[in-house]
């Protein structure tokens, strides 16, 4: 189900008084109730979070770790994911059945996640198995629905996060001949690109009309890149780094892979949100970096690390909206419906679907 479905079917919005609650009551509350539920209750918290959640978070990650951790934990009856839908859903798949994963807004959606359904896909292996026969092995990024994820499963492939991105693409050429990768196209093309996969051996599928974009002979094509970006990382540009250059002509300049080719190849070091997090930790006092990724986490490190000179790689950059749905109002919410038996915003994934969706995900983390 996308999102959007869920959101309109959801009458449940959260009550008034929340919004009317000071800061310190509401962490208050928070705090209790976690003393309460105690090692009953888990909240994982994804790197994006607001300051205000991220402090509540038992553990805090990239998609990789967090998917980790969801699998080896067997304690927690209650699993309230401060991230957006697509880590709940693999919270869910990863948990067992006795343990139930919530979402405190069900707004908190994925726009890459959503430029890939189930239906697109279908049509698109149906068509690119006429173009290429059995030689394709799709892979597809954890930012993606779970109907998605079971698709990628059920034909032999595996999910992928930006920190092991270029081990799983290296695994899928063992595989097949051929990757179509779902559903972030900077992604595939930038970890494709570091494995010396040339761009002229890349077309790109395009979903809205059900075409290959590729000018070259279609039997040199390697990596198929279905047409999606994140919202986010697409908007740090070439003009933003020419800016930096120009500004501060000694500063390093550090990206997500998910950002463009463009922007990526003019960089000092691209990576995974780790792998930035841990580069600003292990530089020198006094070192100046120009990031490029969320907001939030931007913000967050500038505060951890006074000693440096650190600015967003583009100053009129948002945080993650959908990501920014969850707050400090709504996790209290989530949390009082769970102590007092009543709770909503609980993530299912469908039985049949989770079943592919974890073949794909496994494969992942038996190669991590």
């Amino acid at each position: 189900m996308n999102i959007f479905d869920v959101v309109e079917t959801n009458t449940n919005l959260i009550p008034e008084r929340y919004k009317n609650m000071s800061t310190q009551e509401l962490e208050d509350r928070v705090r209790a109730i976690k003393t309460k539920l105690g090692k009953k209750l888990y909240i994982p918290g994804h790197h994006y979070q607001k300051d205000e959640v991220i402090q509540f978070a038992d553990d805090t990650g990239d998609s990789l770790k967090l998917a980790q951790l969801s699998a080896e934990n067997r304690e927690a009856e209650f699993i309230v994911f401060c991230g957006v839908h697509f880590m709940a859903e693999t919270a869910d798949i990863l948990t067992t059945k006795e343990q139930k994963v919530y979402l405190p807004d069900m707004r908190a959606g994925c726009s890459m996640a959503d430029m890939a359904d189930i239906y697109q896909t279908e049509r698109a292996w149906t068509k690119l198995e006429e173009m290429f026969g059995s030689s394709i092995i799709p892979l597809t990024y954890v930012n993606s629905t779970a109907a998605i994820k079971a698709f990628v499963g059920k034909n032999g492939g595996a999910t992928v996060t930006s920190s092991n991105a270029e081990q799983m693409v290296s695994w899928a050429f063992t595989q097949k001949e051929r990757i179509l990768f779902l559903p972030d196209q900077h992604l595939g093309r930038n970890t494709a690109f570091n494995l010396e996969v040339s761009l002229d051996e890349m077309a790109v599928w395009n979903p809205i009309n059900d075409t290959l974009e590729y000018d070259g002979a279609i039997e040199n094509v390697k990596v198929i890149l279905w047409k999606g970006h994140c919202s986010v990382h697409e908007n740090f540009t070439v003009a933003n780094i020419k800016d930096v250059r120009e500004q501060y002509p000694d500063m390093k300049i550090i990206v997500h892979p998910e950002c463009r080719r463009e922007v990526v190849e003019l960089s000092d070091m691209n990576g995974s949100t780790n792998y930035i997090i841990n580069a600003i930790e292990k530089s020198e006092p006094g070192s100046s970096w120009a990031i490029g990724t969320e907001m939030n986490l931007v913000k967050r490190i500038i505060q951890q690390h006074p000693d440096k000179h650190i600015v967003s790689l583009n100053p009129h950059m948002c945080p993650c909206l959908t990501m920014n749905r969850i707050d400090l109002p709504h996790l209290l919410w989530c949390l009082e419906s769970i102590e007092s038996g009543q709770p909503h915003n609980i993530i299912e994934v469908d039985e049949k679907v989770a079943v592919n969706a974890k073949k794909a995900l496994v494969a992942m983390l038996n190669q991590s």
